[in-house]
């Protein structure tokens, strides 16, 4: 009998028991597999939006630096030249359209802002180098450069913060710069100042500056007069500094298990009155709540002003 229970085999409750211990093994490594792969999701989703936001805030302060740079002994600039900055509220841009023409509603894209940068150029044909475009192409002297900054939606019906410049050949085009963009928002800060000191005294949206603009009481008798006094006087020569903001989100799903927020862009509930300036993601549409977030901001100080 002894010998016989020694080389028995185990019974139905033993191998249920064996069967219960490995199935809760198997899940709960399933579980931490699942843990792990939502942690590296989130970690690889965060570093390309930080990535991209850093980037993205340099190529436009890198931009908006070089605005109104002129080359001063090919002599300065006349006073009714256009001014070195300019932009738009709730707006996108056509990708192949010249300059901002053929504006429309932001739409799709969080009431998102443009942004429109002119400066001069320096070197030979073609440029030398040491001015460029935010698409990285060379101005030369003579050549007026632009860079544009707005959001568009891509193909697959991700929203993308772009450059619009003008290529060599003249023709209009625009680039992607980051991807993921929730909101593209830009405030001018004003110097009223007489004479000016270089320090703005007040913050304005686009909408804001033209209203301003369009309360200027022009000289001359003729559009073509008015609009030659326009361009002297207008407002967005008085632009001291430039602040810009960047909401980003990362890939579906990136983002882990927390209450929606809201997101105020320039930092003060309510200033400036625009909409835009405020995300709610509660309010996005279903495939976007659930993704991690970034918001960037950056103040530049023109240095090429000419009043």
């Amino acid at each position: 009998m002894t010998a016989r229970r020694r080389h028995a085999g185990i019974g139905l409750v033993d191998m249920l028991v064996a069967l219960a211990l490995g199935l809760f093994v198997a899940l709960a490594a399933a579980a931490m597999l699942l843990l792990a792969n939502r942690d590296f999701t989130h970690q690889a989703a965060a570093t390309r939006l930080d990535d991209g936001g850093r980037y993205a805030v340099e190529l436009l302060g890198r931009a908006i630096r070089q605005a109104a740079w002129t080359d001063l002994e090919a002599g300065a600039p006349p006073a009714d030249a256009a001014a070195s900055i300019g932009g738009l509220d709730d707006r996108t841009l056509p990708r192949m359209a010249a300059g901002l023409d053929g504006a429309l509603r932001a739409g799709a894209v969080q009431r998102s802002d443009v942004l429109a940068v002119h400066f001069g150029g320096l070197g030979g044909a073609g440029g030398d180098g040491s001015v460029v475009d935010c698409a990285g192409f060379a101005i030369g002297a003579g050549e007026a450069g632009w860079s544009i900054f707005y959001v568009g939606t891509a193909d697959d019906g991700e929203t993308e913060l772009r450059c619009k410049y003008r290529a060599q050949s003249g023709n209009w085009n625009a680039d992607a710069v980051v991807r993921g963009v929730d909101s593209f928002q830009v405030l001018y800060g004003l110097d009223t100042d007489q004479p000016p000191d270089g320090i703005p005294n007040r913050y304005l949206n686009a909408s804001g500056i033209r209203a301003l603009d369009a309360a200027l009481v022009l000289a001359g008798a003729t559009p073509a007069e008015q609009a030659h006094d326009l361009r002297r006087k207008t407002h967005w020569k008085r632009i001291a500094v430039v602040r810009v903001a960047l909401l980003l989100h990362g890939d579906a799903q990136s983002r882990t298990g927390s209450l929606p927020m809201r997101y105020h862009l320039f930092g003060t509930p309510g200033e400036p009155d625009d909409p835009g300036t405020m995300v709610d993601e509660a309010a996005l549409p279903a495939p976007l709540r659930w993704r991690v977030r970034r918001l960037f901001d950056g103040t530049v100080l023109l240095r090429n002003r000419a009043d």
